[in-house]
């Protein structure tokens, strides 16, 4: 499997964390699978303005050349996405979010009803199976965790996947590999 963890952490040096991504990591290519990081805050990355460039002017990629190009060209070939971020005031990073939004060029403007609801038509015939990995940061709570899990799931239907793993940097990292391993 390839593997594609997308790494929102905006601190690098939360050597917790980075540790604990680098043995999930390790883990999986162990097992076979082929695995790319990309570390959001290392990347140039703007914010989507909801312009609708990526649909109309230039279909399928954002009008702005940064490197979100580079995240949906390795989404896309991917088959599994990690999103892995710390949770900062109640949500998922504002990298990883951001990172989030610039992936709408991946499905077409026109709509469709999934689920008795109005969802994107696919621009791609396969779209990677999505996880969510949160480290739980102090003033955390477990509503948190569950709204956050629940917007990622919702992402991921619009996004024609569906979110296969969520989990928490309390769980082991070799428990989290095995998890992504059975996808």
């Amino acid at each position: 499997m390839k593997a594609l963890i997308l790494d929102g952490n905006p601190s690098e040096i939360d050597e917790d964390y980075n540790q604990y991504l680098s043995e999930v990591v390790e883990l999986l290519i162990k097992k076979g699978h082929t695995v790319k990081t990309l570390t959001l805050r290392k990347m140039s990355i703007r914010f989507c303005t909801g312009c609708w460039s990526c649909w109309w002017a230039t279909p399928g990629e954002c009008v702005f050349k940064d490197e979100s190009h580079t995240v949906c060209r390795e989404y896309i070939n991917s088959d599994f996405i990690l999103f892995a971020s710390p949770m900062i005031m109640g949500f998922a990073s504002a990298l990883t979010e951001k990172a989030k939004d610039k992936l709408i060029p991946l499905v077409h403007p026109y709509v469709e009803f999934v689920q008795g609801e109005c969802h994107h038509l696919k621009r791609y015939d396969v779209y990677p199976k999505i996880g969510l990995l949160l480290d739980k940061t102090p003033g955390t709570d477990e509503e948190d965790i569950e709204i956050t899990f629940d917007m990622f799931k919702r992402f991921a239907l619009n996004l024609k996947s569906e979110l296969v793993l969520s989990a928490l940097t309390t769980q082991s990292a070799q428990e989290v590999s095995d998890a992504i391993d059975r996808v």
